[in-house]
């Protein structure tokens, strides 16, 4: 199934007031996803249970989007690889290249586009907490429809964030931020009291990016919960499960 690929400053008929729930994703290719995760896993198995990931995050989102004034988009990477993602997306689901060189400008850049396309609000999302609650993604969409201006922020037990959402373009949030340390939510909250922007936090989550977390997501998804039910994510896991039974 092929997907609409958005292209900055075109319109995406998403509607007066809709949030744009966006997943930050790399194509699922063995050897460039996921790679912290091998071992335990081969390069293989990490890029298919990225897909698993990817599924579940944007089954997730999808619902959300029936059920609030929302909008589903993938920001890919590398350009020209948008078909690694055909029929891995529900449908309805839009792509959008992501641009820039280090994390923080991808994130910038991913914002500044989504507003260009005339979506009254951004969420990005991480596409490595597939458990993460749909109550969260309901709560982001519900506060950004707020008036007045904010960001809204869903940390991670490491220390980062699993969404940032915002109502307006506000670079200082993606500035002087220590990438993938403990650092990233504190400094932040730190550039959005700079520009005295209102912050409201939801539940933190986790992230899943070592065999540490790889285990937590395991007992996770093996016992009642909180999160999401990312049924593709725990198929796979049983089966790699299974396999090594044999």
């Amino acid at each position: 199934m092929p997907y609409k690929i958005l292209q900055p400053g075109e319109p995406a008929g998403a509607g007066v007031g809709c949030c744009a729930l966006a997943v930050m994703a790399k194509a699922p290719r063995p050897g460039k996803v996921k790679t912290r995760l091998s071992p335990p896993l081969t390069p293989h198995q990490a890029a298919q249970l990225n897909t698993c990931f990817i599924r579940d995050t944007t089954e997730n989102i999808h619902q959300v989007a029936e059920s609030s004034n929302s909008a589903g988009i993938v920001v890919y990477t590398p350009a020209g690889d948008e078909t690694a993602f055909d029929n891995l997306l529900p449908p309805g689901f839009l792509l959008l290249g992501q641009r820039g060189d280090g994390f923080g400008e991808r994130l910038i850049h991913a914002c500044e586009d989504l507003f260009a396309c005339e979506f009254s609000a951004v969420c990005l999302i991480d596409s490595d907490s597939p458990t993460m609650p749909q109550a969260a993604l309901l709560q982001a969409v519900e506060w950004l429809s707020r008036p007045g201006d904010r960001v809204v922020l869903g940390g991670s037990d490491d220390g980062g964030y699993y969404l940032i959402g915002v109502k307006r373009m506000h670079r200082r949030l993606f500035e002087q931020i220590d990438w993938s340390t403990e650092r990233v939510l504190a400094q932040t909250l730190e550039r959005a009291r700079e520009i005295s922007l209102e912050a409201e936090l939801l539940p933190a989550w986790y992230d899943v990016d070592d065999a540490a977390t790889l285990e937590r997501l395991r007992v996770e998804l093996g016992e009642a919960s909180a999160g999401y039910d990312a049924k593709h994510t725990r198929a796979y896991l049983d089966s790699i499960t299974a396999s090594r039974a044999c």
